[in-house]
């Protein structure tokens, strides 16, 4: 109604400004006709008054008065007296005429605006001459003006019917926007949400993005998303719940995938090799390099003789493959065929260390170091790619499983997939997935996307990240988005994104006995101490190992009673030194631990004992089982597997983990000491809790976290990966 009367009330002062306009118009337009008349009279009939009565100027009046619009002509003399009258004007001449003709000297024209005989009139008086000077009387024109006020009439007619047809327009309008856009929203809401309240609300709700709905559709999408992964999430803990009495083993992990796969065959890729082949000598050893990826994809690939296909780096491994690039592994009982991948120097340093690590790698991470995008590297990624796709040509076969790793093969599964339709494809992306706006900012974004968008099946160690990956293709690609299954489908074809934390080998059998005591572990570093702590990481700048030994540094300052009594122990297994970001980062560790060491140390102590060489497991493990406390300090990490590792060493339930919030790990593990890595004296403080906390309720705390990974360890991760793969082909 409010708009009706705003949109009437513009017309009515719009209306009246035009007439005013119109009637200024038709009135100036009206004077200027009759003041041309007036002039053409003025000199032939001043002569002829002076002869009155006169035929000739009875005729001149009569001749003009019959013009459109002219009601009629007088003529007067000097006295007052007409000497000439049209016909119109007969009976109709006021009696009183000094309103026209007083006040007229000189040569001096004169109208006005009177009703002569009820009828509207424009009267213009003129004075006559002869020869220009000599004023004989005076000649005066009654125009007909009712015509004016016939035309504004009509104008106000023609406008009132418009203003009513406007509003009309207008109120039925309003109507169907109500209806559709305001009222049918809101009532499908309305059941949408009592669906939801009945558990059978079928996808997300969409309202429209624009406009008044954008606040209240944004508030709902985030509300349902919310409920659709907290939903996804009691049902996750309650199928874990129901699966927590029988624990999961490398046996019963072949088992499981014989049940699975049946007759089907299961391809692996990845960048690195399960086995190596390397020169010792004259002899050549086949080494398997420690990796928790190998311990759960060893034991499925055995149970089904499925295909690995790795990069061979090995300087041994084309010795020992056949003309087919392939080798039977392991080597001491062959049971699946490892085929290798050849990189040539140039090959490695654009797909490996250019475009993965230093353009996806800190892209990914949020640790505060820019990403480097070259585009050879990207050409050399996509190479590398296509040169792995072409090389599974001859080896998918009908109802082949597919089941890529991490961040160096983004574009695979499209590549396969466009190669082989029929094949299903999981990938698991290893490290975190970072916020739209953060993942924005890669110059190929969209390619990585709809190359990771082939595979059927994407895993991320969280749910958090699968939130991030799934709101980055929305914003993205032309997709359509489901968060109540949590899947995307672009161009015909569904990808489902599923959280699938990895862990450890933890199948809760002893461990043996410890191979040396924690005193001759610490004599054999060289420092007479207590207690220590441990901190095992790759040599990387998003492990957060220099905010760690700051808190070290912290911790001491602020606790002197310390000195000589803790030892942090710092295991550093150089990583990508090609790399100057990583070369550079090795400095300044070194550095650090210099600069702490000389500021605290004694003749037989030091606070930070620093190991840069690769540990295989049997070395960190009294490590871990000896350890007071085990620092996990990521400053952002897809799981970290430190900190499981500690807790699946620890059978006599002590010691505590310093965890980062950070570590995906942190969801699973909230039994650690939870810390900012970042804040430097909370983790100070969090050392001083550690070697301080009672043992009972280090115990109760251990407890709870070996449960937790004893359950979820990497043989679930490995059954669970398959089963929802499977599952998808039967579906």
């Amino acid at each position: 109604m409010a708009l009706v009367i705003a949109v009437t009330a513009v017309s009515g002062i719009a209306t009246y400004l035009t007439v005013q306009q119109e009637r200024d118009r038709l009135t100036t337009d009206l004077e200027h006709r009759v003041w041309l008349l007036a002039e053409g009279l003025k000199e032939s009939t001043g002569p002829l008054i002076a002869e009155a009565p006169s035929k000739r100027l009875d005729r001149i009046v009569e001749k003009i008065s019959a013009g459109k619009q002219v009601e009629g002509i007088a003529v007067f003399d000097n006295s007052g007296k007409p000497v000439s009258l049209s016909k119109g004007l007969a009976g109709k001449l006021p009696d009183d005429l000094n309103f026209i003709l007083k006040d007229h000297e000189g040569e001096t024209g004169k109208g006005t605006y009177e009703k002569v005989d009820s009828l509207p009139m424009y009267i213009y008086a003129l004075p006559t001459t002869i020869d220009g000077n000599v004023n004989t009387g005076m000649v005066v024109i009654f125009t007909d003006i009712s015509y004016i006020e016939e035309h504004i009439s009509g104008i106000w007619r023609r406008n009132f019917i418009r203003i009513l047809a406007n509003a009309l327009i207008i109120s039925v309008i309003t109507l169907v926007i109500v209806r559709w856009s305001i009222i049918g929203p809101i009532a499908q809401m309305s059941e949408w949400i009592k669906s939801m309240h009945r558990g059978k609300a079928d996808g997300l709700f969409k309202l429209p993005k624009e406009g008044i709905f954008e606040p209240i559709s944004k508030e709902i999408s985030s509300i349902v998303k919310s409920l659709a992964i907290a939903r996804t999430q009691v049902e996750e803990e309650a199928r874990l719940r129901n699966q927590a009495d029988s624990k999961w083993t490398a046996e019963r992990l072949k088992l499981h995938v014989r049940e699975k796969l049946q007759d089907s065959k299961l391809i692996v890729v990845s960048n690195r090799e399960p086995y190596m082949h390397v020169r010792s000598g004259k002899l050549i050893e086949c080494l398997s390099p420690a990796s928790g990826l190998v311990t759960a994809l060893d034991p499925i690939l055995k149970a089904c003789s499925g295909l690995w296909v790795a990069h061979g780096s090995g300087n041994a491994d084309r010795e020992t493959v056949d003309n087919k690039d392939m080798v039977l592994v392991p080597p001491d009982n062959p049971q699946y065929v490892l085929k290798r991948i050849w990189l040539s120097q140039e090959e490695e340093a654009g797909y490996y260390y250019g475009l993965s690590n230093e353009g996806l790698w800190p892209l990914c991470h949020i640790a505060h170091t820019r990403p480097t995008f070259r585009i050879d590297d990207w050409a050399r990624y996509q190479e590398v790619n296509l040169r792995f796709a072409r090389s599974l040509d001859d080896e998918i076969g009908k109802g082949t499983y597919i089941f890529i790793q991490d961040y160096h093969f983004s574009i695979l599964p499209r590549l396969i997939k466009q190669r082989h339709p029929d094949a299903k494809i999981a990938l698991f992306w290893h490290i975190p997935w970072p916020n739209p706006e953060a993942f924005g900012i890669c110059p190929w974004k969209r390619e990585i996307l709809h190359g990771m968008l082939g595979a059927d099946l994407i895993g991320f160690h969280t749910q958090y990240h699968c939130n991030n990956f799934l709101e980055t293709v929305d914003r993205t690609l032309e997709c359509r988005t489901n968060w109540e299954n949590f899947s995307t489908t672009r161009s015909g074809h569904s990808t489902i994104v599923k959280p699938f934390p990895i862990s450890v080998d933890f199948s809760g059998q002893p461990l043996g006995p410890i191979g040396q005591s924690k005193e001759d572990l610490l004599r054999e570093l060289g420092v007479r101490a207590s207690v220590f702590g441990i901190g095992v990481d790759r040599l990387d700048y998003t492990k957060g190992i220099i905010e760690r030994l700051r808190a070290v540094e912290r911790f001491i300052e602020k606790n002197p009673e310390y000195r000589e009594v803790f030892t942090f122990v710092q295991i550093g297994a150089p990583s990508r030194e090609h790399i100057k970001s990583y070369h550079d980062f090795v400095g300044e560790v070194l550095s650090e631990v210099d600069r702490i060491n000389w500021k605290f140390q004694s003749a037989n102590w030091k606070p930070i004992v620093f190991l840069k060489r690769h540990f295989s497991h049997a070395e960190i493990e009294p490590f871990y089982r000896h350890a007071d406390l085990c620092m996990v300090t990521s400053l952002h990490d897809g799981m970290n597997l430190v900190a499981k590792e500690f807790i699946a060493s620890r059978e006599d339930e002590k010691g505590a983990l310093i965890l980062s919030t950070f570590a995906g790990a942190s969801r699973e593990l909230r039994d650690a000491i939870l810390v900012n890595p970042y804040d430097i004296e909370q983790m100070a403080n969090s050392i001083k809790t550690a070697l301080e906390m009672d043992s009972s309720e280090q115990i109760e705390r251990m407890r709870k976290m070996r449960e937790i990974v004893r359950e979820n360890n990497i043989y679930r991760w490995a059954a669970n990966i398959i089963t929802e793969l499977t599952n998808i082909r039967a579906s």
